[in-house]
């Protein structure tokens, strides 16, 4: 995992504060995948919040001008999808519906 931009400290208009930054790893098949990491600054050892994957550029190039180009209102929406995340199940996977068509009622 890469931080491709440190964006600093970022305030919500509610007055939270975080550390945000736009993190991106190489996939095997040489694209890249970004997202968004929320550190809270308060509340003492509260998990960093993590927004699902962002963006799929074809290198790290690319996806360091994705992360530098993006604005506060973007944050804003990405903290609120990496809340949902961190508060919503799982979706189902193919397995998950495999075991649930052999149980028995």
């Amino acid at each position: 995992m890469d931080v491709l931009h440190d964006f600093g400290i970022f305030r919500t208009p509610g007055g939270e504060a975080f550390h945000a930054r736009a993190c991106g790893v190489a996939m095997d098949d040489g694209l890249w995948h970004g997202w968004l990491e929320f550190e809270p600054l308060e509340g003492g050892g509260a998990p960093v919040l993590r927004s699902p994957r962002e963006t799929t550029q074809p290198n790290r190039t690319d996806a360091v001008y994705w992360a530098t180009g993006l604005s506060a209102v973007y944050l804003e929406g990405a903290l609120e999808r990496a809340i949902r995340a961190e508060t919503e199940p799982a979706p189902l996977t193919v397995a998950d519906l495999d075991d649930l068509s052999t149980t028995e009622p």
